[in-house]
């Protein structure tokens, strides 16, 4: 088993925004994109004059083939958190007012079912042979999609958090319309 790790990408945000509706856009996208969703980790701080410090972490699963899985990981962290009532159109909502700092990453492991650990000299061999033989295809597609779909999921949450245009550069790479 090896591990491919890829480079993170960040998100930062200062101002309001509806904290279940980004919950629950992430969870619908790895639930659209064939991912299981694990919350790993919540650390709720106790809050102080400006607001509480909330920290937590996320974590994506995809088996992609008998050979690769992808992992992405959000890990989220925010300052002066606090709950705010916002009036729209004489509907009252509850939005949260909020620093935050996101880092996404992306990690692709190879042979995950560990089919050739511990499994004798044979199966070592074998290994190192079928990591020669992928190795190429590995890096050159299933990586390059993985981040990808990384690029994807932070321009979901830049159009969340309404900090670009309507549309992503990387759009199209995947074949998606």
């Amino acid at each position: 088993m090896s591990t491919i790790p890829l480079p993170p990408i960040t998100l930062r945000y200062n101002g309001l925004f509806d904290f279940d509706g980004m919950y629950a856009a992430v969870v619908d996208w790895a639930k659209n994109y064939g991912y299981l969703w694990l919350e790993k980790t919540y650390k709720h701080k106790v809050p102080s004059p400006s607001g509480a410090e909330l920290e937590f972490e996320w974590e994506m699963t995809k088996n992609v083939t008998e050979y690769i899985n992808y992992k992405i990981k959000i890990t989220v962290h925010t300052w002066d958190t606090t709950e705010v009532e916002v009036d729209t159109n004489g509907k009252k909502n509850k939005l949260t007012n909020s620093r935050l700092y996101m880092i996404l990453e992306g990690e692709l492991e190879t042979d995950w079912q560990k089919r050739f650990e511990n499994k004798g000299k044979f199966a070592k061999a074998l290994r190192g042979w079928i990591g020669k033989i992928k190795t190429p295809e590995v890096e050159g597609v299933y990586a390059d999609q993985l981040y990808y779909r990384i690029w994807n999921l932070h321009a979901m949450l830049k159009k969340f958090f309404d900090l670009q245009s309507k549309k992503h550069v990387y759009k199209g790479y995947l074949g998606e319309g």
